[in-house]
């Protein structure tokens, strides 16, 4: 698969909360990296990731933007409560690699109604 066509089944495996699939795009040592928190490094801490996120809260990803340049993809998104955010997926043979996302953390922590970074409770 081409870099668009992964991150266009990536977005469609984490619209459906599937964490197994997602982590089926991803190399056995693949960096996920969302600048808001520390870089989870292999396939298999991607998925305990992800399972973790989605337990967490329900979280839709809504393209505006989709481009591919050689073995990147850049992905420009929104969701249904307001957040806004873009990813970075470098894809060789069919996998991501690294992956790279910028949001803003405290945001989506309000908007889903979790907890604050030092919030007493």
């Amino acid at each position: 698969m081409r870099p668009r066509e992964v991150v266009t089944a990536w977005v469609e495996a984490f619209n459906r909360a599937d964490a197994a699939a997602l982590a089926a795009l991803y190399s056995d040592g693949a960096t996920n990296h969302q600048v808001a928190q520390s870089p989870v490094q292999g396939r298999a801490e991607i998925r305990k990731m992800f399972e973790s996120e989605f337990a967490r809260a329900a979280m839709v990803c809504i393209p505006e933007n989709l481009f591919e340049d050689g073995e990147w993809a850049m992905l420009e998104w929104r969701d249904p409560k307001g957040l806004r955010g873009c990813g970075f997926f470098h894809v060789v043979d069919g996998r991501i690699v690294f992956q790279r996302g910028y949001w803003d953390k405290l945001s989506f922590l309000a908007l889903h109604g979790l907890p604050m970074p030092g919030a007493a409770g």
